[in-house]
């Protein structure tokens, strides 16, 4: 070592060591007597606290997950209704970096409206010209309208002379879940059991490996579930597996390898990543408790539905990248990517490359499976992972002591507690608290049109007679785009978007930070905001007014502007025919009110509220 190396490496031991409550206090001192928690510790929709600061944890011990330095499966999506056109597109991802295929059918959890068709020959041709038996992987979405594919890929295989042994397939057979996506049991109420032993033992009879049954968050998720709601619900699922195996005299060392999850991976990235970690936590105390050494089960992930827009699409791409390095650092052994056109339509090449090549280089590039649970230690990360076991533990309980995962879903017990962090989950989002990046916040009027392939959807028969209620599968950004949706139909008809006049009182110093505030709000709706800048007089700026054909009128200024000129311009403006609506909280907001201000708009508000308010003003 050279003296130079020496001197830098001693900089650190030059400085005091910090200690936590000097940061403490050096922190209360910048809040000034402001509560600490409610400022700068954060709540997860499960009470999960998080705290600003996070120190190390020692000795912590990586969870047991891939093995070191595996990469996990780079699953690419099958969904084309056209077996076809599934074909080409499987052949092209396979040729161009994936090493698997997540076949979704129409109306399983992950099929968002399209879907392979469930028969035999079309199973088939799909799969023509791929070779099962060459280490591709295979994971089947089945929905109550598929729960046969999983026999018929087996013949199928059989038909062609391949070694069931020698495949990497995952059959899907997850009769909980698609009985919870549609309300109603794809097998009468007394013979899913049954069925389910007799399809898996059959498989298994045959030589496939498996795993054969999912738990899969995503019905939780879908419906905007919390994280420990989603891993609750997985653990219920498997253990109720668990039981019908070994109820079919399947010994339970080897029915858990049968069983196997999904979840799914948002953008909040310290959250999935604990998410994932949590799950084989919470799964080796269940084994522990069969009696049984806990072995990683396999864990698949797809990136999140709910967190998916329409507009401005291209936004997706960084939601979904942000959602596999957290599934990736989180333990996943395979991921799939939703295309960033999945809202919209069934997606293009252009936007499936796009989906696989965001993995392909997070693998070769970043070489973010290296490392195996690179999170350990992380005290933040081994914090929240902590947390969420202990939430979810206690959440898993409460559906066992109700029967078990079918039986809260037909007291409505899951459904109900999710609709509850549901609505606040919609609350966070008018409220721009959870923000949206290119819906809520930032949007963009002028964007262009993503493509995406001009396939209609599939349609299916509802369930015969439903049982109890469906987990609906939402995205979190449909308020928002329906009302873009009404700005465009109005473009549409009279060849402009509605409008909303910047009235500017005082200096840029005074308006410039409410001004584009006001902008950026108004947008997110579809109202389009003019441009002003300052106005030499009050009469200019109604003038202006009147000059831009806009109804909605937004004054914007400090506090002490407002004071000054608020209540006079206000009056004048609604005296030429405007709407007014004040950017900020002044002090003088009766007085304002009284002067003709229809609604104030501010950081926090109910900003859907104001914009449906708004329509209903234009309207």
């Amino acid at each position: 070592m050279t003296d130079a190396s020496a001197d830098e490496l001693s900089l650190a031991a030059e400085f005091p060591p910090a200690a936590r409550e000097q940061w403490r206090k050096l922190v209360e001192d910048v809040l000034k007597g402001a509560p600490f928690d409610s400022r700068l510790v954060a709540k997860t929709y499960d009470a999960v606290a998080i705290e600003p600061l996070y120190e190390r944890k020692a000795q912590a011990q990586p969870i047991a997950g891939r093995p070191p330095a595996a990469a996990w499966s780079l699953m690419q999506r099958v969904d084309h209704p056209d077996p076809a056109a599934a074909n080409a597109e499987a052949l092209h991802d396979l040729e161009n970096g994936a090493n698997g295929l997540f076949l979704a059918f129409a109306g399983a959890v992950g099929a968002y409206g399209y879907g392979l068709p469930a028969s035999e020959r079309a199973l088939a041709r799909v799969l023509e010209g791929i070779h099962l038996d060459a280490g591709i992987a295979l994971d089947l979405d089945l929905g109550p309208h598929a729960q046969d594919a999983g026999r018929l890929l087996a013949a199928i295989i059989k038909q062609r002379g391949g070694a069931p042994a020698a495949t990497n397939l995952r059959f899907g057979f997850d009769p909980i879940g698609a009985a919870a996506v549609s309300g109603a049991s794809p097998l009468p109420r007394g013979d899913w059991v049954a069925r389910f032993n007799a399809v898996i033992s059959d498989l298994a009879a045959q030589g496939f490996r498996g795993p054969f049954a999912p738990a899969d968050g995503r019905v939780i998720d879908n419906a905007a579930g919390s994280e420990a709601q989603e891993l609750a619900y997985v653990l219920a699922v498997a253990v109720e597996y668990l039981r019908a195996l070994e109820a079919g005299g399947i010994a339970l060392d080897v029915a858990r390898g049968m069983i196997y999850f999904r979840l799914a991976a948002d953008v909040d990235e310290f959250l999935t990543i604990a998410k994932f970690r949590a799950l084989r936590t919470l799964w080796a105390r269940i084994e522990q408790t069969c009696g049984l050494a806990p072995a990683p089960p396999w864990v698949a992930a797809e990136t999140a539905w709910r967190m998916m827009t329409r507009r401005d699409p291209h936004v997706n791409m960084l939601r979904t990248t942000i959602a596999v390095v957290a599934a990736g650092l989180g333990g996943a052994d395979a991921i799939t990517v939703l295309p960033f056109t999945m809202a919209l339509g069934l997606p293009d090449r252009f936007a499936r490359r796009i989906a696989r090549n965001t993995q392909l280089v997070l693998l070769e590039e970043s070489h973010l499976a290296k490392v195996t649970d690179p999170a350990a230690g992380a005290g933040g990360l081994e914090n929240l992972t902590e947390q969420l076991c202990r939430a979810a533990w206690g959440r898993f309980q409460e559906i066992e002591q109700v029967g078990g995962a079918w039986a809260a879903l037909e007291q409505g017990v899951i459904q109900n507690k999710v609709a509850a962090v549901r609505v606040e989950r919609q609350a966070a989002v008018a409220r721009r608290k959870d923000a949206i990046t290119g819906t809520s916040d930032f949007p963009n009027l002028a964007e262009t049109p993503a493509s995406v392939l001009d396939v209609a959807q599939v349609a299916l028969p509802p369930p015969s007679a439903s049982e109890f209620e469906a987990l609906p599968s939402i995205r979190l950004a449909e308020p928002f785009e329906q009302l873009r949706d009404a700005s465009d139909g109005i473009l549409a008809r009279s060849g402009s978007r509605p409008k909303v006049f910047i009235a500017n009182l005082g200096t840029p110093a005074d308006f410039t930070a409410r001004a584009t505030f006001a902008k950026n709000f108004f947008a997110a709706g579809g109202i389009e905001a003019t441009d002003n800048e300052r106005f030499a007089s009050r009469e200019e700026m109604v003038e202006a007014f009147r000059a831009a054909g806009a109804y909605l009128a937004c004054l914007c200024s400090s506090d002490e502007a407002y004071a000054r000129e608020a209540v006079a311009a206000a009056q004048a403006l609604r005296r030429a025919g405007a709407s007014v609506w004040l950017a900020g909280r002044p002090a003088l907001e009766s007085e304002l009110r009284h002067a003709g201000v229809s609604g104030f708009i501010f950081a926090g508000c109910d900003v859907l509220a104001a914009l449906r308010a708004a329509y209903s003003l234009i309207a």
